[in-house]
């Protein structure tokens, strides 16, 4: 087990307990690394079927982030050692962390994830499942992988597909920053809790008397009451920008036709919608035919069928070098202007976009079930 992941029980007044798993990289922003995931993984297994374990708590440590995404510093590490080739460690990260999100996601036990702070990338993952997710005033959501090479994965072509509208499309493509009340709206999120409210939200799960049979009902009931007030909420800017992000993404045939009717909306006085528009101006054009196609595959997959998918893009964009190179330009020399591999979104080859659709394998090394 690593300390990088704290494992408690929270005893309750019917003699049995909540587990209670938290991320414990704050320096870190509790960013998940491949050791948790398993720590993690292992932990819920052991869970599902004790009894004495009514159901499970996943939080941050801090109130800064519950979890700012993956380790891709790691991941770089791997791609710069393998050439342009899919590192073993890459495949198994992705496995990994696709197993654990899926579990969340099919967990029979409740799940609450306290989603305080900043929830990006992985941390979306292990939020995106819980069966209650908590977010708070201070919750900063976003999926920003257009920035890195990347794309949103950990499940998003299933829930990005089914948001409301646009907004899902929209929000892949541009790397939004959501609050909580955006979160609620794009299906991220069930209720709005005051900042720092976890400790006192832990007192009283301890505090109910579980009755089987009533556990899901009780535990809606204390939810609903202890959310915040609808004028205390953030005002939701998503759903603001709704009906003009629909319109303009509403005939669109291509990625290029999305994208460009996307930095073709006015943004003057507006700086949510400009720095969306920022960050998908200067984000990979790989990036932006992915997000388009796996909103429109997503659309007909199962949850099973997403993870798999996204396994064999993400591998794949570990292979292509576009992922190193934006995490080299964001995260490891800084300079903020990565190289990517095509200018702009129409010289993007119709094959490169198709090989990220096409495995690398005879057999996927994604195992969703099984303990």
């Amino acid at each position: 087990m690593t300390d990088k992941l704290q494992i408690s029980f929270i005893p309750t007044r019917c003699g049995r307990q909540i587990g209670h798993l938290q991320l414990n990289k704050p320096q870190a922003l509790n960013a998940l690394d491949l050791d948790m995931a398993v720590a993690m993984q292992q932990q819920l297994d052991a869970w599902r079927h004790d009894a004495s374990v009514l159901m499970v708590v996943i939080s941050g440590n801090g109130p800064k982030a519950f979890c700012a995404g993956g380790d891709i510093v790691s991941m770089y590490q791997s791609m710069q050692s393998a050439g342009h080739q899919i590192p073993d460690f890459i495949a198994e990260f992705f496995a990994t962390e696709y197993r654990l999100d899926y579990t969340i996601h099919t967990y029979e036990k409740p799940v609450i994830a306290w989603g305080e702070g900043i929830v990006m990338g992985g941390g979306i993952g292990l939020l995106a499942g819980a069966s209650h997710r908590l977010l708070t005033a201070s919750s900063r959501l976003a999926m920003p992988e257009i920035t890195i090479g990347l794309y949103p994965d950990v499940g998003a072509s299933f829930f990005l597909s089914r948001a409301p509208g646009q907004s899902g499309l929209f929000a892949g493509l541009t790397g939004a920053s959501l609050n909580a009340s955006d979160g609620l709206f794009i299906g991220l999120g069930d209720y709005i809790m005051a900042n720092e409210f976890l400790p006192s939200l832990l007192q009283a799960l301890g505090d109910i008397h579980w009755q089987d049979g009533q556990i899901t009902t009780q535990l809606d009931e204390l939810c609903q009451g202890y959310q915040l007030s609808a004028d205390a909420q953030p005002v939701a800017k998503l759903a603001k920008h709704q009906m003009t992000i629909d319109n303009a993404l509403h005939n669109s045939q291509t990625a290029s036709d999305a994208v460009k009717a996307l930095l073709a909306l006015p943004t003057e006085g507006d700086e949510w919608l400009s720095k969306a528009q920022h960050s998908l101006k200067k984000g990979s054009p790989i990036t932006m035919h992915l997000v388009w196609q796996q909103i429109r595959r997503g659309q007909t997959l199962s949850l099973a069928e997403c993870f798999e998918m996204e396994l064999v893009m993400s591998c794949r964009c570990a292979e292509s070098g576009e992922f190193a190179e934006g995490v080299r330009a964001l995260l490891i020399d800084k300079d903020k202007h990565p190289k990517w591999r095509f200018a702009n979104v129409d010289s993007v080859p119709e094959d490169v976009v198709e090989l990220h659709f096409t495995s690398p394998w005879e057999q996927s090394p994604l195992t969703l079930s099984g303990e």
